[in-house]
């Protein structure tokens, strides 16, 4: 503690779940994220805690639901087509109110896609990619000590919901090296006490850790909880960065790995005379509405870039809301943008130039 070391970000994310006081890891390989597990599998021994590599995501996701309904701080990780595969448990335990924390490293798709990174995720982890009324938290780094800090924070964030916490970033985040700096280290042992996790009922009335509800009234009135606790996520777990927006007239929105390359696309561009400024949503759900409308109020327009055919844009359309127009440029499959294709997109667009 108090000093930096580098660190890839897969590792980086382990070691900050095990700072975080998670002794619970079950996945399953997949490429860009194999690293992660790896570390956690040398690790967890170390400290008294349990590796499984499972046979499958879908067990793998259905044991991080009996380790977080027994009270553990409990971290799962995968990549898109494997998140896929997790969707059902990840329902399930948002469903039955258990925290944990989902990890996904976004490689290209749809399908088997290619194991690149991208962003095309977006909807799934923001949406609901599984069945049902339910949310998760998404926070979306952009570099690797942010990523250690946002790790620690989801584990307070999810037992504060009781509701599972996704990280996402891409193989970029992922697989760079940066110096990092664990902060605190929590002993599991420190936690407060879950007094509904089904950890041994001598004593005390059982607990039932349980998502079905035959009789619909009592199902609606589940759905009613859930949406008021999903609400004030919205009112008290916004997070977002902004970057020269003083005296900004393009707006570019843009998250983790791309809102880095956008940064160095700003300096490019205020260099030609153009003012450009940056929101970089940190919490994708919730999202930054509020900061994005405040902004249409000044601006000429903005522009989104994405890893992605367009995802994210949606949000940014909705928050503005009409004022000012909203452009999209984005790259798939894997290929990263360029400072020099977003500058060039934005000389396009000539709204910002004087």
């Amino acid at each position: 503690m108090g000093e930096k070391i580098l660190m890839k970000g897969n590792e980086a994310i382990a070691e900050a779940a095990i700072k975080a006081g998670c002794r619970y890891f079950f996945g399953y390989p997949i490429t860009p994220q194999n690293a992660l597990p790896e570390y956690m599998s040398r690790r967890l021994p170390e400290v008294g805690g349990v590796f499984l590599q499972a046979e499958s995501e879908v067990a793998a996701s259905n044991m991080v639901y009996g380790a977080a309904g027994a009270g553990a701080r409990v971290l799962t990780s995968s990549s898109s087509p494997g998140i896929s595969l997790k969707m059902e448990g990840i329902s399930y335990i948002a469903g039955a109110e258990l925290p944990a924390v989902i990890v996904n490293m976004m490689r290209g798709g749809p399908g088997l896609g290619g194991i690149q990174p991208s962003q095309s995720d977006y909807f799934q982890a923001t949406k609901g990619g599984g069945h049902g009324d339910y949310r998760l938290v998404v926070l979306a780094p952009s570099s690797v000590q942010e990523a250690v800090d946002l790790t620690m924070e989801a584990f307070e964030i999810a037992d504060r919901y009781r509701n599972p916490v996704m990280i996402v970033g891409d193989g970029i985040i992922g697989q760079m090296m940066e110096p990092v700096e664990f902060k605190k280290e929590i002993d599991p042992a420190d936690l407060p006490k879950k007094d509904w996790a089904t950890d041994g009922a001598k004593g005390r009335e059982k607990n039932v850790i349980n998502s079905l509800f035959l009789d619909p009234r009592e199902l609606e009135k589940h759905n009613l909880k859930l949406k008021a606790k999903y609400d004030k996520m919205k009112e008290k777990e916004v997070r977002y960065e902004t970057y020269k927006m003083d005296d900004a007239e393009l707006v570019i929105v843009a998250y983790g790995t791309t809102a880095r390359i956008a940064l160095s696309a700003i300096e490019l561009a205020r260099e030609k005379g153009i003012k450009v400024g940056l929101i970089r949503p940190i919490s994708l759900f919730p999202f930054p509405e509020k900061i994005i409308a405040e902004a249409a109020g000044k601006v000429n327009s903005f522009l989104v870039v994405e890893m992605s055919a367009g995802q994210m844009v949606e949000d940014v359309r909705l928050a503005v809301n009409g004022k000012k127009e909203v452009y999209f440029y984005g790259r798939t499959g894997g290929m990263v943008p360029s400072p020099e294709e977003i500058v060039e997109e934005i000389v396009k667009i000539g709204g910002a130039i004087k």
